[in-house]
């Protein structure tokens, strides 16, 4: 539709919507309405083939959106440049930070600096590992957010959306349903033919159109006229104007550039001349436009091939390298194209319109483009931009067994691949291999294929790295590295006993023994966590040996004795022993993100201490490994791990509403991750025991059908123990022959692997009241065998819960001497809500045995403490033995609310209106764990859940 200088015809019910949006984010109402006392954002999506004018209408919304102060941000999606990675994020967010010193920049970035800094151009990556892409979308999130905030109101238009990089538009696909909730207004334009898969979710976004795009029409007859009289004259006739619009089909580029033809011509716009449109459109499009750029001679065809071949942005010096022209002949043949209406501006060249662009780069013989690409990439490099740039170019060549293409393509990746783009770093290295790389760098090459894939595909991964062993290796170094990256990718895609191979075979071919300890080191974890490892026993007592005579002088003597510190309480040794060998793997380090090193190791030691009752340990441990987690912007599975076992250690404490929170926002990660993961199993059978002792069992019960929570149960070992978890559900939802039988195949698949501790896997106590239905001598057996463990053990969580089984499944005077014993332990453990029970199951036994005054001491005690513990089911248990006593329950009074500072006010606020975290989190601009941080705060102060605070919290 011509330059937004033009009347911009039959766009008035778009721009009426876009008007609509400016209002509502400025609060400059057009219709004179009142304007809302908060600026509202929104998406718009425009979509129209090719030529339809997104263009020209997003040019007049970013006009529009300057004229009301807004600031802008812009970008471009180019056919060119759809492989090079973040290309349209740098577009939008470079020019609003680059310039700023360092300092500043860091300043400004805060935490996100070295994550965010690479893949926006700002900073060279770490030496660190990568962030992971979700950690690195998360990033980006807070980035476009702060700005939108700090520079609002924002309007970030995107054209030619379809050819946008997958990394910038998956990011923005799944950014903007948020624009609603901040002062920015996104617009986007694509061709719907042409959007990628990965880029869906652009067609039923939220937006004003009712959760579809905005589709763009053909100009109608009468517009095209319009058109054509505003260019030519009033004195363009009918029937002229009638035959523009028949050879255009209401085109508007096509409309626009038959115009400027025949103005250009000198054509009179009448019904005599009307035959000749025909030809002159023909000119402008396709074949007609190819032929007419050949009129202009070679030197200045070649020029428009190299500009082609660059893309977008084009540099007139780098265009006429890469052409093969001098500086005056290049300058020549840029006047020329500018003349043809082929390219437009001066210090950057572009073309006038991505048609024009497609059609010049696919008349280019394929051999010449080839070549092309070649010299660019090259040019490229000469010119100072380094490999990534150069890459692209290096992608569109032949094979041709030269290794500066290797090395180029190799140095892409890595810088790719640390920005955080290893889907483009795959390509790259891909295409490297089929250079092919000189036989001796062949195993190096498929090494980092393998790890460029690590994250996304697995499985692939695993078939590079064995490739890879399978090459004559000289660097003993890298064979190593192959080994430990084999073995960890196939024990986190649930392949446990491969992992334990690979290192065994690798361990006997070894002659460095500070590299095979590391290796014996890396199979002792894998077994650890295998349901299936054949000879659990004697891997213990090597394990034991082995610990034993370590020191821990360097990080792998510490993981050695890490592993042992969780064989000890598998085993069920006595408490303090495992708590001895924490605290020598902690006494030289044990970071949760240490390079080429998983991080299972420094949570088992921390879940130690969790098991040993000292819970408070573990989370002072935990707090400081997602700090790890973080910096290094791993928030995916690393994420969710941390969150969804923190969650385990809050429901151990007791303080079931936090736990759900946490083990919530666990699974929202894991769900990123994907199905069927560990973090999966992790996240749901954890929320299920949550839920359970919040008494909410139909809830508990829908999740584990949602997520498919039964067997198969995964081979690797998780905690709380999966099969264990769906038996108690079985129980809890009275099916108790089929409990007894789960839970008994839990115990003949742990027994035999020595994990006998009933403070890590409860199953005996389970099972003794599953089997107390049918068979209540057994019960009391299983019982009574589950304390004698749990007292060798020796915490008091441990014989409390065990103690309290036994009194469920016993009869007579026992069942008072159980609880009493279970209570004297319980109150010196931190297991609150194990407590609660104990008091209102011994509360119970001695309303029913007569002794009413102590039952209310009790009773009283336990619906107290039930409450604090958010035990729903409990406590209603507790309030109808009350009532069966005669006795009302006593009303609880909660922390007075001014404990609370302003931002935990404020976001309990929130919550008690029935927000959720996430727009908590959007609202007040802050990071979602943080939300989760202070409504913790909230329950612990409160002693209470938010929604009893709805009454008393005022918003401030």
């Amino acid at each position: 539709m011509g330059q937004s200088s033009r009347t911009i015809f039959e766009r008035e019910s778009e721009l009426a919507t876009v008007d609509e949006a400016l209002g509502e984010l400025t609060g400059l109402r057009r219709d004179g309405a009142e304007p809302s006392d908060r600026p509202r954002g929104a998406l718009l999506a425009f979509a129209g083939r090719a030529g339809i004018g997104k263009t020209t209408l997003l040019a007049e919304v970013r006009r529009r959106a300057a004229t009301r102060g807004c600031t802008v941000l812009s970008a471009r999606g180019g056919e060119q440049e759809q492989r090079v990675a973040f290309h349209v994020a740098r577009q939008l967010l470079q020019p609003q930070l680059a310039g700023s010193a360092e300092t500043d920049l860091r300043a400004s970035l805060g935490s996100w600096y070295d994550i965010v800094g690479p893949a926006l151009g700002l900073c060279a990556p770490t030496d660190g590992a990568p962030p992971d892409q979700q950690g690195l979308r998360d990033g980006l999130d807070w980035v476009l957010t702060h700005l939108a905030v700090l520079r609002a109101p924002m309007v970030l238009v995107l054209d030619d959306a379809h050819w946008a990089d997958p990394e910038s538009l998956s990011w923005l696909a799944a950014f903007a349903p948020r624009a609603e909730q901040l002062p920015l207004l996104v617009v986007v334009a694509y061709r719907p033919d042409e959007l990628p898969d990965h880029a869906e979710s652009f067609r039923g976004l939220p937006g004003r159109a009712g959760g579809r795009p905005l589709d763009l029409e053909p100009l109608s007859a009468a517009a095209v006229a319009g058109l054509a009289r505003e260019t030519l004259g009033a004195h363009a006739d009918d029937a002229f104007c009638r035959e523009c619009w028949a050879v255009t089909a209401g085109n508007p580029f096509e409309t626009v550039e038959l115009i400027a033809k025949v103005r250009d011509r000198g054509l009179t716009p009448t019904e005599t001349g009307a035959h000749l449109l025909r030809d002159l459109a023909a000119a402008v499009k396709g074949s007609g436009l190819v032929a007419r750029l050949e009129r202009l001679g070679t030197s200045t065809v070649r020029f428009a091939w190299a500009c082609a071949v660059l893309g977008t942005e084009i540099h007139p010096l780098l265009a006429a390298a890469v052409a093969g022209l001098g500086h005056e002949e290049a300058a020549d043949a840029a006047d020329a194209l500018r003349g043809a209406r082929i390219l437009t501006g001066a210090d950057t060249l572009e073309f006038v319109h991505p048609l024009i662009a497609t059609a010049v780069y696919r008349a280019i013989p394929p051999g010449i483009r080839v070549a092309l690409h070649g010299q660019a990439a090259w040019c490229v490099i000469n010119d100072g931009h380094g490999p990534s740039a150069a890459a692209r170019h290096l992608l569109e060549t032949h094979p041709d067994g030269d290794n500066w293409v290797v090395q180029q393509l190799r140095a892409a990746a890595e810088e790719t691949l640390r920005a955080g783009a290893p889907d483009a770093a795959r390509s790259y290295l891909a295409r490297a291999l089929r250079e092919p790389p000189p036989y001796e760098d062949r195993a190096a090459v498929l090494y980092e294929l393998g790890s460029a894939s690590l994250l996304t595909e697995p499985a692939t991964t695993v078939n590079h790295l064995r490739a890879a062993l399978e090459e004559p290796i000289a660097d003993a170094h890298l064979r190593q590295h192959i080994v430990y990256r084999l073995s960890q990718v196939l024990a986190h895609s649930d392949r446990l006993a491969e992992a334990s191979d690979t290192l065994a075979r690798e361990i006997r071919v070894t002659d460095d023994a500070r590299v095979k300890l590391r290796m014996v080191a890396e199979q002792f974890m894998w077994d650890a966590f295998r349901a299936d490892e054949p000879d659990h026993p004697s891997r213990s007592r090597r394990l034991t040996r082995l610990a034993d005579r370590l020191s821990g002088r360097d990080l792998t003597e510490r993981y050695i004795i890490g592993l042992r510190t969780w064989d000890a309480v598998l085993r069920g040794e006595p408490a303090h022993v495992a708590l001895h060998h924490a605290e020598r793997a902690l006494a030289g380090g044990l970071g949760w993100a240490e390079p080429d090193r998983g991080f299972e190791v420094p949570v088992l030691v921390a879940l130690a201490f969790m098991y040993a009752d000292r819970p408070g340990r573990t989370e002072e441990l935990f707090a400081a490994g997602i700090a790890d987690f973080e910096r290094q912007g791993w928030r995916g599975a690393h994420l969710s791990f941390a969150y969804t076992l923190l969650a385990y250690v809050r429901y151990r404490r007791g303080r079931l509403s936090e736990a759900q929170d946490f083990v919530m926002a666990g699974l929202r990660l894991a769900e990123r991750v994907g199905p069927g993961t560990p973090a999966h199993w992790y996240a749901v059978g954890i929320l299920i025991e949550v839920l359970l002792a919040r008494g909410r069992i139909t809830e508990a019960a829908q999740v584990a059908e949602d997520y498919s929570f039964g067997a198969p149960f995964p081979a690797a070992v998780v905690f709380p123990d999966a099969q264990t978890v769906h038996g108690e559900l079985l129980l809890a939802r009275g099916r108790t022959k089929e409990a007894a039988e789960e839970l008994a195949a839990a115990g003949r698949r742990l027994e035999p692997r020595g994990m006998r501790n009933p403070a890590w896997c409860p199953w005996q106590l389970h099972l003794a009241r599953a089997e107390s239905h049918d068979t209540p001598g057994r019960a009391v057996a299983t019982a009574l065998e589950a304390v004698a463990r749990a007292r060798q053990f020796g915490t008091p969580s441990a014989i409390g819960q065990a103690l309290r089984t036994a009194a469920e499944v016993s009869s007579g005077s026992a069942r008072i001497k159980y609880l009493e014993e279970s209570v004297a332990h319980l109150e010196r453990s931190p297991a609150a809500y194990e407590l609660a029970c104990a008091l209102v199951s011994l509360g119970t036994e001695l309303r029913r045995t007569g002794r009413p005054r102590d039952a209310a001491e009790h009773l009283y005690r336990g619906l107290d403490a039930a409450v604090q513990c958010s035990a729903d089911g409990l406590a209603e248990t507790a309030r109808d033995e009350l009532a069966a006593a005669g006795l009302r329950p006593r009303r609880l009074h909660s922390t007075e609310t001014d404990t609370l500072t302003s931002r935990e006010r404020t976001v309990a606020t929130l919550a008690a209106e029935g927000r959720t975290e996430p727009e908590i989190a959007r609202e007040l601009h802050m990071e979602e764990p943080t939300v989760v941080r202070l409504l913790s705060a909230v329950y612990r102060k409160m002693g209470t859940e938010i929604t009893g605070l709805a009454s008393t919290l005022k918003p401030t």
